[in-house]
């Protein structure tokens, strides 16, 4: 798999450029801070994830003084080339977005994912273990989905769920759980019970497969014997029916589901130690690259492809030992890197671009 061509049209900075990278190496879009070279990579992930990893507002992508923002990808999967199509529109009211695979709608996420699978490294993914909870269920989530596409429909299904179950209880906040709305709620607890348990199935499998990978990679970047150890923190304990009906009066209270797979979390203990809390800056950085290393190498075990890797300035974030270790763990495959500074001494690119001055950009 790899990525033939990129076109932005009116997204972020860009009013019309196409980008087409080295298929098969290293890429680097090399150019000053602000000229657009992470709007670039955010475009890519937008067609594999459906979302920004920058933002959480779509719209924020949309040119000043246009109304849509444009992303069309061109991607070669064993001499077929399938395009995908992606639109962000700011309307009166909201602003909707719209994929598009070789022209049609797909059903679900997960068909985006296995057309566009990628693994991204960002500064923030680099300090993903000291963040907030969100930022390593994203990392499950866009992964599991990536690697387990059919896991697609089940977690579409349980985001629409949520949403419905949060609506009833916000709508009881200062009226009460009355007996219409209690009735209400009980066809989406059901489903919620339901889809809620095979989730969290497929991420307990997730974070247990990429264990012994992780730890692998965690002592190639530190040259290190400490030992790496994963585990999934369910919200919940016991079976998921009985511990809702447990927190029935905190959830009407609160307007929101408090138990669920989208309140869960995973922990990453070194020798022992809850790296979340525990650990140096350098041991939790080491630790997120490991996983995402690991991530990238079991999507490549189960799926039998290489996903599309980026690397958003990610060298600038380490010092120079991790820069080098980090090198020589990357996989093989379609890289494509962006950077204001000097390379790595030890990277060897195919092609460097500079996309600061817009129009068709190509090695």
């Amino acid at each position: 798999m790899g990525l033939v061509s990129l076109t932005l049209r009116h997204f972020r900075l860009f009013d019309d450029v196409t980008v087409a990278p080295d298929q098969g190496a290293v890429t680097v879009f090399l150019s000053p801070n602000g000229t657009g070279k992470t709007s670039v990579l955010e475009a890519i992930h937008f067609l594999g994830t459906g979302r920004s990893f920058r933002t959480s507002t779509a719209g924020d992508v949309i040119a000043n003084g246009q109304s849509t923002a444009e992303i069309h990808g061109v991607f070669d999967h064993d001499g077929r080339h399938i395009t995908v199509d992606f639109t962000i529109t700011r309307g009166e009211r909201a602003v909707t977005k719209r994929m598009l695979i070789n022209g049609q709608r797909p059903t679900n996420q997960a068909a985006a994912a296995e057309v566009v699978p990628l693994s991204i490294f960002t500064p923030d993914g680099v300090d993903m273990i000291r963040r907030g909870p969100e930022t390593r269920r994203d990392f499950m989530s866009d992964h599991v989905v990536a690697i387990h596409p059919t896991v697609g429909d089940v977690a579409d299904r349980y985001e629409r769920v949520v949403r419905q179950r949060n609506a009833i209880l916000r709508s009881g906040r200062e009226s009460g759980p009355t007996p219409f709305l209690r009735r209400e709620l009980e066809p989406w607890t059901s489903q919620f019970v339901e889809l809620a348990q095979s989730y969290t199935h497929h991420r307990h499998q997730f974070i247990t497969d990429l264990v012994d990978l992780a730890q692998e990679a965690y002592r190639g970047l530190t040259d290190s014997r400490d030992v790496l150890t994963l585990g999934y923190e369910q919200s919940w304990t016991g079976e998921l029916a009985p511990a809702l009906r447990d927190v029935d009066r905190e959830e009407w209270a609160r307007g929101t589901c408090v138990l669920g797979p989208h309140r869960d979390d995973f922990y990453v203990e070194i020798n022992g130690r809850d790296a979340r809390r525990q650990a140096s800056q350098g041991e939790q950085r080491s630790a997120a690259l490991a996983l995402r290393l690991a991530a990238h190498h079991l999507h490549e075990q189960v799926r039998g492809q290489r996903p599309l890797l980026l690397l958003d300035d990610v060298f600038s974030e380490l010092d120079p030992l991790r820069c080098d270790r980090l090198l020589t763990l990357l996989p093989v495959g379609q890289t494509l890197l962006t950077t204001a500074s000097p390379l790595p001494s030890g990277m060897q690119p195919a092609s460097i671009l500079d996309i600061s001055g817009g129009g068709y950009v190509a090695p």
